[in-house]
C-alpha cells in the first residue's frame, strides 16, 4: 500500500516546513504500518494554473499525477493563511478537480477506492475550517475520508508561535496523528477488499 504526502507549505525546499514537521509523524505511523509513503512539497514544482491533467508545456503537475493515481492514500498537508488554506493547496485541489470526469476501465471515478485526509498547522486559529474546506473538496472528487482523517497543531486563537518553535501540543498533535494514520489504513485496506462500485446510470 502507498501514500503521498502533497506538502502545500509557502516555504521552497530546503527551509523548515511547521507542517511537514507534522505530517512526518502521520508519516512515520503510516510506515509502522507497511505502507511506502512518498513526499512532494508542491511549491517547487511549476504547477500552471487549471482544472485538467495536463495543462501543456511546463506544467510539472502531470508526475505529481501519476504518484497520486499509484497511491491508495492521499494526505493534503497545509499551513493556515489569514484563517484558510495555502493558496498552494488551492491550487491543487483545483488541479485536482480534473478527477471527477476521468474514469477508470469499469466506470468509476478514478478517485473512487482511495481514501484522504489533511495534516494542518498555523500560528493562528482556523484549523478546523481549513480541515472541513479540504475534506469537503476531496470527498466532492471522489476520495473516501474516514472518520477522523486529519491532525493538527495552533495555539490558537490569534496569532502565536509556530510548530518548530513551541513544544506545546505536540503530544495530542502526534496523538491524533497516529490516530489519523491508522484510520486511513483501516479503510483503504476495507475498498481494497471490497471496492466501490461505479455510479448508476
Amino acid at each position: 500500500m502507498r501514500a503521498l504526502i502533497i506538502n502545500c507549505t509557502l516555504k521552497p525546499s530546503p527551509e523548515p516546513s511547521n507542517t511537514e514537521a507534522l505530517a512526518g509523524v502521520v508519516a512515520e505511523a503510516l510506515k509502522k504500518d507497511g505502507v511506502s509513503v512518498d513526499w512532494v512539497r508542491a511549491v517547487d514544482h511549476d504547477i500552471k494554473p487549471g482544472v485538467r491533467s495536463d495543462e501543456g508545456p511546463g506544467d510539472e503537475w502531470p508526475p505529481i499525477l501519476e504518484k497520486l493515481l499509484a497511491s491508495e492514500i492521499l494526505i493534503i498537508a497545509t499551513p493556515t493563511w489569514v484563517g484558510r488554506p495555502s493558496s498552494v493547496a488551492q491550487r491543487v485541489i483545483e488541479r485536482l478537480d480534473a478527477l471527477i470526469s476521468e474514469t477508470d476501465d469499469e466506470g468509476r471515478p478514478v478517485a473512487y477506492n482511495r481514501v484522504a485526509g489533511v495534516v494542518n498547522t498555523g500560528n493562528e486559529d482556523g484549523a478546523h475550517h481549513v480541515i472541513g474546506e479540504i475534506n469537503g473538496a476531496l470527498g466532492d472528487i471522489g476520495f473516501t475520508i474516514p472518520g477522523q482523517a486529519w491532525t493538527y497543531w495552533h495555539l490558537g486563537p490569534g496569532a502565536g508561535p509556530d510548530y518548530l518553535d513551541d513544544q506545546r501540543g505536540h503530544d495530542w498533535a502526534a496523538k491524533t496523528g497516529r490516530a489519523m494514520a491508522q484510520n486511513l489504513v483501516t479503510v483503504a485496506r476495507a475498498l481494497a477488499a471490497t471496492p466501490m462500485r461505479p455510479p448508476p446510470d
